[in-house]
């Protein structure tokens, strides 16, 4: 799915309809209404293409993964980057995405919680963990600095989102300035160490499309009911909000659907 921020976040779904150029389906404007997803048992490697059994890392085919410097390991844990090493996976990849500026941040998602960005990804990333107020707090020059200034933050506060609380509904507010200036302070020894700059940036509020939110969390996995349909109550991070459970969009990246809508039907 593609987001754009505004004051409500807006959802998008680019298909391919048979014989017909690629379109976009604003999910948005589907809210509400009675939404049919259909998988056709077919999964496509997102990278190469390749029509394979079983995806893996979001969608990519298994050779893929073992090559693709977007599926190592330092991509989930940043602090892990081996470049300097001359082990990157591909290294003008790596020039390309790591040695770019970060963010170290905090947000409210499932509650409060920290995590690392590119810059150029604010607030879309915030966006997709379903956060519903963000702070960028540090810049620095790469993806290993902030990794490692992530290490030492998550020592106080989480640095996951439980996403079964956060589509119950939004997270208690907090004063995610005031949390900021605390673990500056807190961490003001250890910070020492590091060069980065302190942003003085305000909080941003994010609202999502959500018309109802869920008692109870039933998930939907296409690889065991190959069609969902029901009212679509809302979006949330990565997440279609049916009355009847909800699917993680991105872990099922590749897979071929069907999406019938009032005046939309299409695939992808």
């Amino acid at each position: 799915m593609d987001t754009a921020y505004g004051q409500t976040v807006s959802y998008g779904l680019v298909l391919k309809p048979d014989e017909c150029a690629p379109v976009r389906v604003d999910l948005t404007e589907l809210v509400g209404k009675a939404l049919r997803l259909t998988y056709s048992g077919k999964i496509v490697c997102s990278s190469c293409g390749k029509v394979i059994k079983k995806s893996y890392a979001e969608g990519h085919c298994y050779p893929c993964t073992m090559k693709l410097a977007s599926c190592d390991l330092c991509i989930m844990k940043p602090e892990t980057c081996h470049f300097a090493q001359g082990t990157c996976r591909e290294p003008e990849w790596g020039l390309a995405h790591c040695f770019r500026p970060h963010v170290l941040y905090l947000a409210n998602s499932s509650g409060l919680k920290v995590g690392i960005t590119r810059k150029t990804n604010i607030p879309h990333r915030w966006i997709d963990q379903g956060a519903t107020a963000a702070l960028a707090v540090l810049e620095v020059e790469n993806r290993l600095l902030s990794g490692q200034l992530e290490v030492l933050f998550k020592k106080h506060i989480a640095d996951k989102t439980d996403w079964r609380k956060m589509l119950k509904g939004d997270a208690p507010s907090i004063d995610l300035v005031d949390w900021k200036q605390r673990l500056l302070r807190e961490l003001a020894e250890d910070l020492q160490y590091f060069e980065f700059t302190i942003l003085d940036s305000a909080p941003v509020e994010i609202r999502y499309p959500v018309v109802t939110y869920p008692e109870k969390i039933t998930s939907y996995n296409l690889d065991k009911v190959s069609e969902i349909s029901g009212t679509l109550t809302g979006i949330k991070g990565q997440y279609l909000i049916f009355d009847t459970g909800v699917l993680n969009v991105r872990a099922h990246a590749g897979y071929e659907i069907t999406l019938e809508a009032p005046h939309a039907t299409a695939t992808a």
